[in-house]
This record gives structure tokens, C-alpha cells and sequence, in this order.
């Protein structure tokens, strides 16, 4: 069950950067351009996350 849930979530991934390069070329449908949007800000908040936890691992070491 867990094998099926992550592939599922390896699937959305990859769909997704799909539709960022789709999107990237300029001739991609709205549809694609909504999931590329939806999929970079997605990136940002993991990204902000990561940020926001390594600075208090970091504090805490002092």
C-alpha cells in the first residue's frame, strides 16, 4: 500500500515538471500552465520549509 501511495506521488511529481517545461516553451493549454504554477509553488513552500527548519537546528546548536 505504501509502494502504490508513492508511486503515486512520484507520478504527480513528474507530471508536474512536465507541465513546468510545457509552460516554460509558451505554448502550453491553461490547464498545464495551472498545474506548472501549482507545482512551483509547491517547490517554494518545501523550499521555505527547509529554510525555516535548518535555521532552528541551527539556533539550537549555539
Amino acid at each position: 500500500m505504501l509502494l502504490l501511495i508513492l508511486s503515486f506521488v512520484v507520478l504527480l511529481v513528474i507530471g508536474g515538471c512536465v507541465c513546468v517545461f510545457w509552460a516554460a516553451r509558451g505554448d502550453a493549454p491553461r490547464w498545464a500552465r495551472g498545474v506548472a504554477r501549482a507545482t512551483l509553488l509547491g517547490g517554494e513552500l518545501a523550499r521555505s520549509a527547509n529554510r525555516s527548519s535548518r535555521s532552528r537546528q541551527s539556533s539550537g546548536d549555539d
